[in-house]
């Protein structure tokens, strides 16, 4: 492709973007960022780190002149080098060469402005964004972080590129397949490493603009409105603990990004599939309170919906058909029941109840084995795979007698009065189906009052989940602590949103019997799984509450976390991050309680125990190695 100068005198611009994707596609955000490059490049090479789908590859021609698929050895770096490599004979045509890659979600703002800002400097090197020195007592690392620009975005000029230190630097870089190992060997030394060889460089905005140590993260709206024209990703995935600690708000972000124009849509397609679903949920404020007067739903545009409902004590299918006649438009409402005889009394309560707009059927069930879950995977299988409705919305009748009267009563309320209390309430519901399509499930939080899931609620579930998910192709990143599901199973979802759920062809013998319910089992592993296999279709989760069981809920939450955070001293971060290292999932180390006891009560001792910390932290052979030394 031959395309115009970029810059004043004549000279022309490469641009090498290293991609990497877990499943070999090439998402539209992607392919938006390069085309939008191309009105400021005349070469952009696509390096794909791993698998390359065809259609992926196709898309990539598109919108790049060249398409390099390699082995995903090396992380970015080694990506960028194969690009280098593959310039390397065209070098002299070339003024600049920018390397970049699909951390960064834009163009936001404009390129154009700092382009020309770029172009007019008599500069070696420069960087979109930089990160501050950061001594040894305050870094993650454990060594002195030097001044950086941030590698994500890093354009070089000829001068430095034709240079013998830049060859030597390339020869002589390691492979590093360890994130911290690239991050230290490589982005954080690179600029000092060029600037101690006589290269100049240049930042377009510099973190003393800001008031956090990493503001590309932390401060990424303010960057947005001083014309920086990316964001990147890790604003709306980081650890959510972090990002309440710098008060940073992903959903407000979200909210800036879209303000200056750019499809939230390119965001989310890409968000669902590769962010772990928890912290997507916090970063981005994915609960919804929805009033109890109806604001939102168009009767215009109805749903087809679905009641899909598992009734095994008959007693209660009059509320079940009470709730589910809350929805704001026509519906068929299917039950499962375990044996004729139920089947029998539930149709003489249906026929009672008989009322036009709702369809009734009722199935009856070969077996319990797996209760509500397999009722609706296997009994139920046609629903989810037909198109013939929008929405389905699964209730069964919750008693957890094993859990004592009050507990088991609180949960069944904090399920279905969260999810059909009222009919303005349902009407807001379906109004978020109707506004959003990317939105695939719907129901309340994570139970925590008369609960103990906080921290806790794999359970002992996570290792056959992770095997399942394997089995189904679903590759979303797993949430380390708790799930994101819809603990009690009743949601409402998208049929699209559930397809990999209900494509495997389940057997009633693989739920067990009555003993195999319980943590561990097919049934316990599959209500943890809906919006795991939601995400890989590229749906998101919300999770909806009334304002009553919010206000529960929040003030439960807040005492329990004051009181939690009382036993140690820091910020909340500090205290979760030291509770991790000491005790979480066993990986705790005594050294660790010892150490925050210095930090927090005498500080005056930090100094001498640094040495001994450091050792403490080194690989063993190195660690046994100076301790035999300390003994002669």
């Amino acid at each position: 492709m031959t395309h115009p100068s970029r810059f004043p005198d004549g000279g022309s611009r490469a641009v090498v973007y290293v991609i990497y994707d877990r499943r070999g596609r090439i998402e539209d955000f992607v392919l938006h960022a390069l085309r939008s490059l191309r009105q400021h490049a005349d070469r952009i090479v696509a390096v794909v780190n791993g698998e390359l789908l065809p259609e992926g590859r196709a898309r990539l021609a598109e919108v790049a002149d060249d398409v390099l698929q390699r082995e995903n050895v090396g992380l970015d770096i080694w990506g960028h080098k194969a690009g280098l490599d593959l310039l390397a004979g065209e070098l002299d045509a070339f003024d600049e060469i920018i390397l970049t890659n699909d951390t960064w979600y834009g163009p936001v703002r404009p390129f154009g402005p700092v382009f020309e800002s770029m172009e007019q400097a008599e500069i070696d090197f420069w960087g979109l964004t930089d990160h501050p020195r950061v001594e040894q007592g305050a870094s993650w690392t454990g060594e002195v972080i030097p001044y950086h620009l941030q590698s994500f975005w890093i354009a070089v000029r000829k001068r430095m590129f034709t240079s013998p230190a830049w060859r030597t630097y390339w020869d002589e870089l390691p492979l590093l397949d360890d994130w911290t190992e690239a991050v230290t060997r490589h982005e954080v030394t690179f600029t000092e490493h060029f600037a101690e060889r006589g290269f100049t460089h240049r930042v377009g905005f510099a973190h003393d603009r800001y008031d956090t140590e990493n503001p590309s993260v932390f401060n990424a709206s303010q960057m947005l409105d001083d014309g920086c024209p990316i964001v990147k990703r890790k604003p709306f995935y980081f650890w959510p603990v972090t990002m309440d600690h710098e008060a940073s708000i992903g959903k407000w972000l979200l909210e800036k990004v879209e303000s200056y124009g750019y499809s939230a849509d390119l965001i989310w397609s890409h968000l669902t599939r590769n962010a772990p679903p928890r912290d997507l949920t916090a970063d981005l404020g994915l609960l919804e309170i929805l009033p109890s007067v109806d604001v939102s739903y168009d009767a215009d545009r109805p749903l087809r919906i679905a009641v899909i409902a598992h009734i095994f004590y008959v007693d209660m299918t009059d509320e079940m058909v009470d709730r589910a006649d809350l929805l704001p438009c026509d519906y068929d409402m299917i039950i499962t029941t375990p044996d004729a005889e139920r089947a029998r009394a539930i149709e003489e309560i249906l026929a009672a109840r008989a009322r036009p707009g709702r369809t009734t059927e009722v199935r009856v069930l070969p077996s319990n084995d797996g209760r509500d879950q397999s009722a609706f995977l296997i009994g139920c299988r046609d629903v989810i795979l037909g198109d013939e409705y929008d929405l389905i919305v699964k209730v069964h009748t919750k008693r957890t007698p094993q859990q004592g009267f009050a507990v088991g009563q609180h949960f069944k309320g904090q399920q279905l009065d969260n999810l059909l209390p009222d009919a303005g309430y349902v009407a807001n519901l379906v109004a978020l189906f109707q506004r959003d399509e990317s939105l695939g499930l719907a129901y309340p939080p994570m139970i925590h009052i008369g609960h103990g899931t906080l921290g806790h609620a794999w359970w002992g579930n996570r290792p056959r989940f992770e095997r399942v998910a394997a089995e189904l192709g679903i590759a979303v990143p797993i949430d380390n602590v708790s799930p994101l599901a819809p603990f009690g199973s009743m949601y409402a979802a998208r049929p699209r949103a559930l397809r990999i759920l209900a494509e495997r062809d389940w057997r009633y013998e693989e739920f067990g019997g009555k003993d195999a319910y319980k943590d561990g089992g097919l049934a316990h592993v599959l209500e943890r799984m809906p919006s795991y296999a939601a995400a890989e279709d590229g749906f998101h989760t919300r999770t909806v509450l009334t304002a009553e069981y919010a206000a529960l809920s929040h003030t439960s939450l807040e005492f329990k976390v004051d009181e939690m955070a009382a036993t140690l001293p820091g910020s909340l971060r500090d205290k979760t991050l030291f509770l991790h290292r000491a005790g979480w999932m066993g990986t705790g180390r005594a050294t660790d309680f010892f150490w925050m006891y210095l930090r927090f009560n005498r500080p005056d001792l930090v100094p001498r125990f640094e040495r001994l910390r450091a050792l403490m932290s080194a690989p063993r052979r190195m660690r046994d190695m100076v301790l035999r030394r300390s003994r002669r």
